[in-house]
């Protein structure tokens, strides 16, 4: 749905809501109070995040299977019900159109979109639909999913649940009966889970988390952890201008699969690189945000010259300092490598440094 129907609880409670970087129109929870606090509960316990406005597709109908694998980077035919994955529909150019998460039931398919993406997914898909018996439909009113991610997660899971979580690989999922009615769990990760109990109950699930031990978390600490952790945002750091290897997007399309849109390409890269650029972390040595488009300069061969931008900024509370994600040229991503930092107007604004690769 494009408003989580979260919104009206988080306004009754006071919650500063902002519009979402990656999807303008957008509206979520900035912060839930002091700000510090809920970036060390989210650190030592779990975050939990309101995703209520993310979109879906449903794919369904005797073709769906093929349709999907013909199109998408990443494996569709393989996965069994109650499996899914990370993936992506390519330009023919092999650059990120769209991505999203697919997840195979016994009879259809879902795909779960950034916000606002679903319309604009499912109409891309109409223009491969020709003769196949296959039905497309933007089912995001009644997707309303929220997230837990953090080393305590799986604890407030089982006191959610009344018992330990499945164990589930990346991306795979299970419908389970909670308070009579049907919670879906999807495994992003180790430690990070979506649920979806539907709009209806999405304030009820809200709460029950929040009493389990999860920590609401905002846009601000949201942005912390993810530039932390060094992953990219759909819409801020990935759009049709990237290569998915450049944007670190690897788990989300597979060189085994066989043919599929951009996939020449993809596999060109794999074969010989050739990636003009990376997206990286960089320390800042202030703490005044930054805007995306900064660029990266550095003195090249006697040259002064524009070597990356800026396409994240978020404050690190661990580190007590600004940090970014930006594109790096090759020849220039090695850690401890100093940028100047220069605005839209060709103001300087700090130096950036190259930190090593998370984790």
């Amino acid at each position: 749905m494009d408003r989580s129907p979260l919104l009206a609880l988080h306004e009754a409670r006071g919650v500063r809501l902002a519009e979402r970087p990656e999807a303008p129109g957008h509206l979520a929870p900035l912060f839930f109070g002091d700000v510090p606090a809920e970036y060390r509960a989210a650190r030592a316990g779990a975050a939990l995040l309101d995703e209520g406005d993310r979109g879906r597709v449903t794919a369904r109908g005797k073709d769906a299977v093929d349709f999907l694998h013909r199109l998408l980077a990443n494996h569709v035919k393989s996965l069994s019900a109650g499996a899914g994955d990370a993936n992506l529909l390519l330009t023919p150019k092999g650059k990120v159109q769209f991505d999203f998460e697919l997840a195979r039931h016994p009879e259809h398919f879902e795909l779960s979109t950034p916000p606002g993406r679903a319309r604009a997914l499912r109409e891309a898909l109409e223009r491969y639909h020709f003769s196949e018996t296959l039905a497309l439909e933007d089912t995001s009113a009644s997707h309303a999913p929220l997230g837990l991610s953090g080393a305590g997660a799986g604890a407030i899971l089982a006191r959610l649940l009344g018992a330990e979580p499945p164990a589930l690989a990346p991306h795979a999922w299970r419908a389970l009966a909670w308070r009579g009615g049907e919670l879906v769990l999807t495994a992003l990760g180790p430690t990070a889970w979506r649920l979806d109990a539907g709009g209806e109950r999405a304030s009820v699930l809200w709460d029950a988390l929040v009493a389990a031990g999860a920590a609401p978390c905002g846009l601000v600490v949201r942005d912390s952890l993810r530039v932390e952790a060094g992953r990219a945002l759909s819409g801020v750091d990935v759009d049709e201008n990237v290569y998915p290897q450049e944007a670190g997007l690897d788990d989300a399309f597979a060189l085994d699969k066989g043919c599929y849109i951009g996939q020449e390409v993809v596999a060109k890269i794999d074969t010989y690189g050739g990636l003009n650029k990376r997206l990286l972390v960089l320390r800042i040595d202030h703490s005044d945000p930054l805007a995306r488009g900064t660029r990266l300069l550095l003195e090249d061969e006697g040259e002064r010259r524009e070597l990356g931008l800026v396409t994240s900024w978020a404050y690190s509370f661990a580190l007590d300092t600004g940090l970014a994600l930006g594109y790096v040229k090759r020849r220039h991503q090695e850690a401890g490598t100093t940028f100047e930092l220069e605005d839209a107007r060709g103001g300087a604004c700090g130096r950036a440094t190259l930190v090593p690769p998370p984790g």
